[in-house]
This record gives C-alpha cells, structure tokens and sequence, in this order.
C-alpha cells in the first residue's frame, strides 16, 4: 500500500486525530482499518482481521501505525519531521540532492555522471561509503540505501542512466558491496522502468546475480511492478516460478500443478495477479481452491484495494464478469481513495466495464 504524504505543513495535533479515529474504527470492527494495522504495525503483519479486532490496541499502537502510514519507522521519527524538519525531508527534491552526507553525495555525483575512474579513486579515498546508508523518510521505498542502490535510478530521479552503469554498479561491488546490498538492488532495478528502457535492466540483473544477489528476493515485486523482461530473467538466473509467479504470467498447467502446495497467502496472492494480468482460467482454479475474492490483497501486493478493482482498472472484462459471477462484492472501497470498482473503471477509463458494474449495482441494490 502506499504510504500517505505528509501536506506541506502537517500538524502534529491533526496527526494524533488521526490516530484516535483508527483507534475507533478498529473497535467498530472496520475492515479498513484493519488492513491498514496490518500493513503498518509490524506487531501484526501476519494477523486476520479477527486478530486484529480483539488483540489490545494501545494509542501508541495506533500512533506506530500512523507514523508508518506516513513513511516514518516510529512516531517519535514523524514528531521529528513536524517540529524540526530538515534538508533531507523535503519530498518535493529528487533524492540525491536530499542527501546530507557531503561525502556520499558526492558518491553519487560521480555515479550518475558515469566518471568510472573518478569514483574508483573516490572509493579506494572513502571505502566505507559502499557500505553506509543514507536515511530517506516520508516514502513508500528506498529508505535506507546504500550506494550500490542509486544504480537503478529507481525512484526515478533523472529519466535516464549513464550508458556505462554496468560498470559502475561493477566499481562499486568490487569495493565492498555487501550481500543486502545486493539484494537491495537487484530488487530495484528488476522494478525500475528506467533500467528497462535504457537496455541495462538485464545486464544489472546478471551482473548483480553474478556478485551473490538472489533471484528470488527480486522475482515477486518484478511480477507485481509488470517488469515482465525483468521476471524472464530473473527466471533464466534460477528464480524458482512459485504459484503467484505462475499465476502472473498466465502458466495454468503451472498453477495447476501448485495449488493447494502453498500457504493462504500465496493463493490469495495469486488470484490478485492473476486478476491483474487478466488470466480468467486461473482465477477460476484459484477461487475453486479457496481464494476469496472479497478480501484485501496481500499486505505489498496492493493491499489497498481488491482483486475486483484491480482487474477493473487494468480493463479485463472477462475477469471482472467472472469475480462478479462468483461472488465478489461491488461496495467494497479501497482504502486510499474510498472507491469502489466501477469508480476504478470510471478513473481509468474503462466504460465497458464500468458500465457493467453500475448495472450489476442497480440490480443489486433493487433486490
């Protein structure tokens, strides 16, 4: 889900608000509310609603949430931000001009200009910058990197990379990367839209899988981001096609074969991609298996709205009949923007199926 940004002046005041009143539409048993708990209190990643709902819930619980919410690890990091803010929070400014850290700026600098022997000395200068992180708050991602990170260009910050990245993420490797880091990238750069377009996507991932970087840690956001080119290789480099893989890209003999192999997760994880990539055969075989199409999506995976506005939104008919046939509620809203499917149809411009689910509303509610 992604986080919420802080208005150019939040208050501190208005923040605690926000806390109390998820702390009453908790006790009202909000669904809503509950997802949001489990996507951003760590205490509870793995609860169900009812796990939720009757566990104790303290305000300081809440104001985790909030702050997380929010993109910051804990309240006291988000009073911080309100009271005292500084260079590195101002969200409007690319991310290496966020940098404070003179020296890892400068890293940087040398980075996106492609001067490879002018960060190879800088590194043999300054060899712990490969392994220091610089802190981002206020976003969804890319938090805490190291240097090895800025080579996906990923949140985008220029459009572009140097044509001699592959070098350069191979610099900085060989000057002490470590394994997180790696893995830290390959993910990155198997999401980046940039990598993709400038032709490096591959190279980075087989430079990066070469080093020690995990294809499996990168494969599942890849399939969620639709960096199709990047899943491919990431396969090609031993990532393991695991039932929502499989699901993703249209695999139904695969599917078949894994269902009822995995966790709740991992099928209601599916049907979410499968619903996506607007694969009705599959979404069949996942609901017949027990997936539910009324429930969030998995927490990363879109969790803020479900299957049936996905599919809506992404303009798959056929998979938003069939869900619609099996029983998928059309009043559930998501929970950023508090629409329902045909409102995501609407938004994208997808008459056909809005006109559908309008129809199917009226029909409903004359019942």
């Amino acid at each position: 889900m992604p986080v919420k940004p802080l208005p150019p002046n939040p208050s501190l005041a208005h923040l605690k608000y926000q806390a109390k009143d998820l702390m009453k539409d908790r006790a009202a048993y909000d669904r809503q509310a509950a997802q949001r708990i489990r996507e951003f209190h760590p205490k509870f990643c793995s609860a169900d609603d009812q796990e939720v709902f009757g566990a104790r819930f303290s305000l300081s619980d809440a104001q985790i949430t909030i702050a997380r919410e929010h993109g910051f690890a804990s309240w006291t990091r988000l009073k911080r931000r309100v009271e005292e803010p500084v260079a590195s929070d101002q969200l409007n400014l690319p991310h290496h001009e966020r940098i404070e850290d003179a020296r890892f700026r400068r890293a940087v600098s040398l980075l996106d200009a492609g001067d490879t022997s002018g960060l190879r000395t800088y590194l043999l200068q300054y060899p712990e910058l490969v392994q220091e992180h610089v802190l981002f708050e206020g976003g969804n991602y890319f938090r805490n990197p190291t240097l090895l990170e800025f080579v996906a260009e990923n949140p985008v910050r220029h459009g572009k990379l140097p044509e001699n990245i592959v070098q350069i993420a191979g610099i900085i490797i060989d000057a002490g990367a470590k394994p997180v880091s790696l893995n830290a990238a390959l993910m990155l750069v198997s999401t980046g839209m940039v990598p993709r377009q400038c032709g490096v996507q591959a190279p980075l991932i087989d430079l990066l899988c070469d080093h020690g970087g995990d294809p499996n840690r990168a494969i599942l956001a890849a399939v969620l981001e639709g960096e199709f080119e990047a899943v491919n290789t990431l396969i090609r480099r031993g990532a393991t096609v695991s039932l929502p893989v499989a699901a993703a890209l249209g695999r139904t003999a695969k599917v078949k074969q894994l269902v009822g192999r995995g966790n709740e997760n991992d099928t209601q994880l599916a049907l979410t991609l499968a619903a996506m990539n607007g694969h009705t055969e599959i979404v069949s075989v996942l609901l017949d298996d027990g997936a539910d199409p009324n429930r969030y999506n998995p927490i990363g995976a879109h969790s803020h709205s479900t299957p049936l506005h996905q599919a809506a939104y992404a303009g798959h008919e056929g998979v938003v009949r069939f869900l619609v046939k099996r029983g998928a509620r059309l009043d559930i809203k998501d929970i950023l923007w508090n629409g329902t499917p045909a409102e995501w149809a609407h938004h994208a411009g997808k008459g056909e199926i809005e006109s559908y689910l309008r129809t199917e509303e009226a029909k409903k509610n004359s019942v």
